[in-house]
């Protein structure tokens, strides 16, 4: 069951990256381009926060049967059980209530410029949070790129 979730988890990685950078790319090109905001731009917006939260859940799961995830007195001390016990959850956590807030405020502001610029705020924020707290294998905590 970890092996599948852990798989299914580094993939998905690749999956929301992907709509995050496009939605973005969207959220950008229509707030300095002046454009109106589209259903094509809401949807953009809304398939990155649908499979960032698909991301939360298969997480959620390896976080409760993960070997890396200890709360044995000391563990703290170690590195690798730090970073995927405290700070790579925590991070991710704080990045996708980013992600959900920029969508949630999107479809609340009246102009559209105004739902661009939401978007590409939270959306970005939440993408860096993200990016420096990946696991990327050229870090000490590394684990693979898939």
């Amino acid at each position: 069951m970890y092996n599948i979730l852990l798989h299914l988890h580094s993939v998905n990685r690749w999956i929301v990256l992907i709509l995050i950078v496009l939605a973005l790319y969207k959220a950008f090109s229509g707030w300095f381009g002046k454009k109106e905001f589209t259903s094509s731009d809401k949807k953009s917006a809304l398939f990155a926060l649908i499979f960032t939260h698909i991301q939360l859940i298969l997480g959620l799961g390896l976080y409760f049967i993960s070997p890396l995830v200890s709360f044995e007195e000391g563990a703290i001390k170690s590195e690798i059980f730090r970073f995927y016990t405290i700070e790579h959850f925590s991070m991710m956590i704080i990045a996708i209530v980013l992600i959900t807030l920029g969508f949630s405020l999107s479809k609340r502001a009246p102009e559209s410029i105004t739902k661009f610029k939401r978007v590409a705020v939270f959306y970005l924020i939440g993408l860096l949070i993200m990016l420096s707290s990946i696991p990327w294998p050229f870090r000490i905590t590394g684990a693979g790129w898939f």
